[in-house]
């Protein structure tokens, strides 16, 4: 926010790609005068969720709707690695008025613009790409292609790897209108206390880093 930010991604243990956040956290979140979705997403892996981890993630989104969050952000994959539709379909359902994002799910399924298209007749209005690359920087072919295919239907945000390096130019590349970056930095704890971190240290979002890359895009 203080960096320039127009909208959160709210989430946990950054280190783990991004996480549900506490019901606490969500409630702080309420209080900025910017927007923030949460991610919903129970633990770290791909996106092929059981029976009781759905459960869980629909009780999440009903927590994020009921603290007066603007928004969540959702993804769930089939045996076959497509978009799961009725999981989808639920989750959006229990959702109700809140803005709704699809993550990176899209990155790993098999066909990304057919899921593309599912996600038009899901009904959210966004949806975050890498572009099915690494990152986003090696993407903009797809997610140019994604704009295309997109038609203004739903926001086509590329993130992943963005800095205030080269968001300007995978801007260009694909004609999006929004982007997503964590901007985030290595910080390490204690050496004695080094099994309260995950390997390597854990991850913080730089004010600085959000700042640099506000003032590439509005420059």
């Amino acid at each position: 926010m203080n960096g320039g930010a127009e909208r959160v991604e709210l989430c946990s243990s950054l280190s783990e790609g991004g996480l549900t956040p506490s019901v606490g956290l969500m409630r702080a979140a309420v209080a900025l005068p910017i927007s923030c979705y949460a991610m919903i997403r129970p633990r770290s892996g791909l996106f092929e969720f059981s029976e009781a981890e759905a459960k869980i993630m629909l009780a999440d989104i009903g927590a994020a709707q009921r603290v007066g969050l603007a928004g969540v952000v959702l993804g769930a994959q089939n045996g076959d690695g497509g978009l799961n539709m009725p999981l989808l379909e639920q989750m959006i359902a229990a959702a109700g008025d809140l803005g709704t994002t699809l993550h990176r799910v899209i990155d790993v399924v098999p066909e990304p613009l057919i899921a593309l298209g599912q996600a038009i007749e899901l009904g959210f209005e966004r949806v975050l790409t890498s572009g099915a690359k690494p990152f986003a920087q090696d993407g903009t072919d797809l997610i140019a292609q994604m704009v295309v295919k997109a038609a203004g239907r739903i926001s086509v945000m590329p993130g992943c790897g963005l800095t205030a390096a080269n968001v300007a130019s995978v801007i260009s590349a694909t004609g999006v209108q929004e982007v997503h970056a964590a901007c985030s930095v290595r910080v390490t704890g204690d050496v004695a206390f080094s099994d309260f971190d995950p390997p390597g240290g854990r991850f913080e979002t730089s004010e600085a880093q959000i700042r640099a890359m506000v003032n590439q895009i509005s420059g």
